[in-house]
């Protein structure tokens, strides 16, 4: 109940430090939608200017970085059958855990590669477990933090964008629930439009 609190109040007390520490523990296995940090700190930024857009998109995309290693970690050093058993435990029931969830995060990682670690940032559901895969599977680290980078700052940039933008379309108490039906379709195009992309470097290549 502490920790609910505390997340209460960094969601009252929205600053660059706040959204970085929000991001951290969204990007981490604890689950926290990025909906209800981004956009409303976009949102203030556009109604307030006490925050720029661009350092609220820098201090989200540092924080989702911070989680996503945690989970690396996590994963490199304990290993599948660990991970797996955390995930059936009661603990990780309550943190929303479970086999089927790291199961599709796996298979997700499986079938785009390395590339999931960015691909993966877009996806609801994928999005904070797709850096337990990359590190069961010892992904090198330089190029994991590269496109969980990309892939997190995109994903910020359409967040933040919604946010500063619906700052003078809707009042703010209904600015959570506008965003939150219309970030998984964007997510899934923006997701749609880097696999078209993806597909044509790789033809490009084989061409050559």
């Amino acid at each position: 109940m502490e920790s609910l609190g505390f997340i209460a109040w960094c969601l009252e007390n929205l600053n660059y430090w706040t959204i970085m520490l929000l991001m951290a523990i969204e990007s981490s296995f604890i689950p926290f939608p990025s909906e209800v940090v981004v956009p409303p700190a976009a949102y203030m930024a556009a109604a307030t200017g006490e925050m720029n857009i661009w350092l609220v998109v820098f201090f989200a995309t540092l924080g989702a970085l911070i989680g996503a290693f945690v989970n690396y970690g996590l994963a490199l050093w304990l290993g599948k059958p660990i991970v797996y058993r955390f995930a059936n435990s009661r603990l990780g029931h309550m943190c929303l855990l479970d086999e089927s969830k790291v199961v599709k995060a796996e298979q997700f990682f499986v079938r785009y590669g390395a590339v999931a670690t960015l691909v993966g940032r877009l996806v609801p559901a994928v999005r904070q477990l797709i850096s337990i895969p990359a590190g069961l599977a010892k992904m090198n680290i330089a190029k994991f933090a590269l496109y969980t980078s990309i892939g997190a700052g995109l994903w910020n940039c359409v967040l933040a964008a919604l946010g500063y933008y619906l700052e003078s379309v809707v009042p703010e108490e209904q600015l959570i629930e506008t965003v939150t039906t219309y970030s998984h379709e964007i997510g899934y195009t923006i997701m749609a439009i880097v696999a078209v992309a993806l597909v044509f470097i790789l033809y490009k290549g084989l061409k050559k």
